[in-house]
């Protein structure tokens, strides 16, 4: 008989599974060698064990070998359980290497720390993480993005007129984007030429042989700069880019010209720069026209000299001059500053609208601030208590001790630390309602977190969470390698589990059952109202029925 016949015969005296499609991917590996001839044969005397023995060695899915079982332990060999926060079931095997879990609308599939891949139906979005954050793909509707290290990256989507577009980057060499819109296409090679459109934090960019010419433009609706030789006048200028501010620089950054609506300057950096704008007013998403605020600026010999004037056209303008390093002076209606042997001199505010006085004599090292808006007292690095309306925030010895607090409205939360991330306690609270969700990470020990609703999880060890708390990449890939120890409880079911070295101990409790398994589901025991149970190898050895309310015995 040859191994394929062997196979067949084998799942032939299985439990028959039904037929259903199979979106599972495939595991394929080998029985650990470690494994001693009588686990084995314990092994074979269980029929789903053996299923999930035969589908490791000859690469079978292993979803639809256990799918027969709703719950299953034989860890770290293999395992399927419910979810304990949340509906839904969770598939482990071969130790932290795989799992397969379906929570809700949401279908997550993962070898750690290598591959996964999340997709949810209802969202209509899936991510894929290849060696995270090496190789990475998300999409959202018909948005998506691959990057490669964050230096490689395709993406592509539609804009908010259904217009297709496609980007390519080959970071910071090359940059293109093709779009339904032709006036959306750009191709960039850098220091060469090029022009971006939307990148590095403005609305257009043009260079040639970069630093020699760059031309930068910020804010919607640009028009382009090459119907006009780059030494027009500055009036039509203006006249062709009203609503923009397009700055031209020549040998970036030492000199540029500006100009945009009612708004025109240069300078030769670092010698002298100038810059004025006046009030304007431009049409807000609500068609009212809102009035923007002019500026004067200026500098000599950056950064020993300013004169600037901002808030030029409302109710508060400010006048600033600053003659580093002796003496800087702020003028408003609403504050005052006056500082000397700036930046690490004696520092007088005076804020009207904020309503305190501050002394920083000193700043940043000392500081005393008194009033209704604020309050502070601080001796750099040994002691800090500062706070406002809002926030605030204590620290000894700097990064020994922190706290931070923030109340806005109906939220009040509040972040301890310890020597930064070795402990951190997190804890924010709806005051309307008095529940709170909390976070304790205790660096690389442990992660702690409890929801709104008082429901729990446990996680040790925890080497990256405290640093990257909100990564939902970091949970898939990398918490099942070390999370040697997990236990979950739901307040609202009432449910419970616990985990030790991948399932090789498992105990769960609802509150009417209770079931737990250890060394691989050798030794495994249930309890329900109906009857216990307990297997040793695989054999019952004990249980027995339990009598009803109508008292009558059940087996």
């Amino acid at each position: 008989m040859n191994l394929n016949q062997s196979q067949s015969l084998c799942l032939r005296d299985l439990n028959p599974v039904p037929e259903t499609k199979d979106e599972s991917v495939p595991i394929t590996g080998v029985i650990p060698t470690l494994l001693s001839p009588w686990i084995l044969w314990a092994i074979s005397r269980t029929r789903t064990v053996q299923t999930i023995a035969l589908s490791l060695l000859f690469g079978l899915p292993l979803n639809n070998a256990i799918a027969a079982e709703t719950s299953f332990c034989a860890g770290p060999f293999a395992a399927r359980f419910s979810l304990t926060l949340q509906d839904g079931s969770r598939t482990e095997a071969m130790g932290p290497l795989f799992y397969d879990q379906l929570a809700g609308d949401e279908r997550t599939l993962a070898y750690p720390p290598f591959f996964s891949h999340v997709k949810n139906d209802a969202a209509d979005s899936e991510e894929y993480d290849f060696a995270y954050p090496l190789l990475t793909f998300d999409r959202f509707g018909a948005e998506y993005r691959w990057q490669l290290f964050q230096l490689l990256s395709f993406s592509g989507g539609q804009n908010q007129a259904e217009q297709k577009k496609k980007s390519f980057t080959l970071f910071p060499l090359y940059f293109q984007q093709r779009s339904e819109d032709p006036s959306q296409n750009y191709t960039a090679l850098f220091p060469i030429h090029g022009q971006l459109k939307g990148r590095l934090f403005k609305s257009e960019i043009d260079f040639t042989l970069w630093p020699l010419y760059v031309k930068t433009v910020r804010r919607s609706g640009i028009a382009p700069a090459s119907e006009r030789p780059l030494l027009d006048l500055p009036d039509s200028r203006l006249a062709a880019r009203s609503g923009d501010v397009t700055t031209y620089n020549y040998l970036y950054p030492f000199f540029h010209r500006r100009f945009g609506d009612g708004l025109r300057g240069w300078q030769f950096w670092p010698f002298y720069g100038t810059e004025h704008k006046d009030v304007t007013t431009k049409t807000n998403s609500w068609g009212d026209s809102e009035s923007i605020p002019g500026h004067d600026r200026r500098f000599v010999m950056w950064p020993f000299y300013f004169n600037v004037t901002n808030g030029i056209g409302t109710d508060n303008p400010e006048h600033q001059k600053v003659f580093l390093p002796f003496y800087s002076r702020l003028r408003s209606p609403q504050r005052d500053s006056t500082s000397y042997g700036s930046p690490l001199g004696v520092t007088i505010t005076e804020d009207r609208g904020k309503k305190y006085h501050e002394v920083d004599a000193p700043w940043p090292l000392i500081v005393k601030a008194d009033g209704e808006g604020k309050f502070t007292r601080r001796v750099w690095p040994f002691y800090s208590h500062a706070t406002n309306a809002t926030s605030g925030s204590d620290w000894i010895l700097w990064l020994l001790y922190k706290r931070n607090r923030i109340h806005v409205e109906s939220l009040d939360r509040t972040r301890t630390r310890l020597l930064l991330y070795v402990y951190s306690h997190t804890e924010q609270k709806n005051t309307e309602t008095g529940r709170a969700q909390k976070r304790t990470d205790v660096w690389p020990l442990f992660t702690r977190r409890e929801e709104f609703n008082g429901s729990s999880r446990l996680q040790f060890f925890a080497p990256l969470e405290p640093f990257l708390s909100t990564s939902k990449s970091i949970e898939r890939n990398y918490s099942p390698v070390w999370s040697v120890w997990r236990a979950e409880t739901n307040t609202v079911t009432r449910a419970s589990s616990r985990s030790l070295l991948w399932n090789l101990y498992r105990g769960e409790r609802t509150p009417t059952t209770k079931k737990g398994s250890l060394l691989f589901g050798l030794f495994q025991y249930s309890s329900a109202p109906e009857a216990r149970q307990m297997r040793l190898f695989f054999i019952p050895i004990g249980g027995g029925s339990r009598t009803n309310l109508t008292g009558k015995t059940t087996n």
